[in-house]
């Protein structure tokens, strides 16, 4: 059994279809899915999405692109559910700033604000992260070195960044997605055996970040499989072995 541990079944793209997507994830073998919040505009879809089937979960919070939007209420009222299982994803993406130097250091600033809060909403209801970092390795290990307690949580797509494995001895684990498969993508590859085994995480970010050699098209969970297989080949173990290490972190991670 393989848990998809972020994939965004409330994106629009899956709206006429998600029930074959989960059929075929089931039959690929992955069973259990975590929605994880980035649009507040879609929580309310994670969550029915995650009432209305057994092995889905869902997490409270708000990407980076989406700070300017930050409803600390909206997610404090889901939070509680039974199936909430983090705070996330959420954290600092420098990748796309605005042009001028002003409005550059604004942006971050807001950044930086809305993550901390949501650090510390993870803290006061014992929730992992599930934390998104691009192009603010430093500023983000900062900020979760100052603020997060023992929880953890999950560095979503691992962006091979070396100072980042230092996360792991903070109770960090690791989300490895289709970027391992890609061709062009020696730098993880290279790193991916400094991670801990008993730190690693399976995701698909789906639909987004699509492994190969489906790149181009819409990702879905069942791709886990995909990831799986490249994950346990660069480990030197079995895809048995391989997926059960995962499901056990996960488990760990999430109580799931």
């Amino acid at each position: 059994m393989i848990v998809d541990t972020h994939v965004h079944l409330d994106d629009p793209r899956y709206t006429k279809d998600l029930e074959e997507v989960l059929r075929r994830s089931v039959e690929a073998g992955v069973t259990q899915w975590i929605i994880p919040g980035a649009d507040p505009g879609t929580l309310e879809r994670a969550v029915e999405i995650a009432e209305a089937h057994e092995g889905c979960y869902f997490a409270v919070g708000v990407h980076p692109y989406d700070a300017r939007n930050y409803d600390r209420k909206l997610l404090e009222r889901y939070i509680g559910h039974e199936k909430c299982v983090a705070v996330g994803e959420c954290g600092l993406d420098y990748y796309r700033l605005l042009e001028s130097e002003e409005e550059i250091v604004e942006e971050k600033r807001i950044q930086k604000e809305v993550f901390v809060d949501q650090i510390a909403l993870a803290k006061e209801y014992d929730k992992p992260l599930i934390v998104h970092i691009r192009e603010a390795s430093r500023d983000s290990q900062e900020l979760l070195e100052s603020y997060a307690g023992k929880r953890g949580g999950v560095l979503h797509c691992y962006n091979a960044d070396h100072q980042l494995l230092q996360m792991a001895e903070r109770g960090f684990y690791y989300g490895i997605g289709g970027v391992l498969t890609f061709k062009n993508a020696r730098k993880l590859v290279e790193v991916y055996p400094r991670i801990p085994r008993e730190r690693l995480l399976i995701e698909t970010d789906a639909p987004y970040l699509t492994p190969h050699p489906f790149r181009g098209q819409r990702n879905e969970p069942a791709y886990c499989r995909i990831i799986a297989e490249k994950m346990a080949e660069l480990s030197g173990l079995s895809f048995e072995e391989l997926t059960g290490i995962c499901r056990e972190n996960t488990r760990r991670l999430f109580g799931i």
